[in-house]
């Protein structure tokens, strides 16, 4: 008994079978399923100027660092470039990433839980988070977007069909009585 749950537990805290029949999903699915898409990977003395337009043209958040042998060193992230290169009022075109970028991001492997990717976006607050293999070469990156796209997945009707909230039909209205 590795994680104290047996296959047959009930997962959920609510007695809707719904619920039962998408949670054992969240435990057993790997990374792998959240197709992840494929890095971009730049080198530490490559400009800000250029991380930003590889990031505009491919419509990713981010790009992975990587030394000469294709190990990953870093991230650099929209966040980063809002913060550390505009929030400090560097030059993109002359800054390199090594200055701006988080150095030994934290990693995950395409075959880690999906439930485990879940545990360290939520805790960490990263919302991009780097695939490595076994020599710790970029192999992907999963997304905040990508783990929402997955859930949606698992219950597309129940998403696709719930009701607009009352509180955006209506503005709220004070009673005065």
């Amino acid at each position: 008994m590795t994680n104290g749950l047996d296959a047959d537990d009930d997962y959920s805290s609510s007695g809707d079978p719904e619920e039962r029949a998408i949670s054992p999903a969240v435990f057993d699915d790997t990374v792998d399923v959240l197709t992840p898409a494929s890095p971009i990977c730049l080198r530490a003395s490559a400009a800000v100027s250029d991380a930003a337009l590889r990031m505009l043209h491919a419509r990713q958040a981010a790009v992975l660092v990587v030394d000469a042998a294709g190990r990953l060193e870093g991230i650099f992230t929209e966040r980063d470039l809002l913060t550390r290169v505009v929030g400090r009022g560097l030059d993109p075109k002359s800054t390199a990433l090594s200055a701006v970028m988080t150095p030994n991001p934290e990693v995950l492997s395409v075959t880690d839980r999906v439930a485990y990717a879940v545990h360290c976006m939520s805790v960490a607050g990263y919302r991009t988070v780097p695939l490595v293999d076994g020599e710790r070469k970029p192999v992907g990156v999963v997304t905040v977007s990508d783990v929402i796209r997955w859930l949606a997945g698992l219950f597309p009707e129940a998403v696709l069909n719930l009701p607009p909230s009352d509180a955006l039909k209506q503005p709220h209205r004070m009673d005065s009585g």
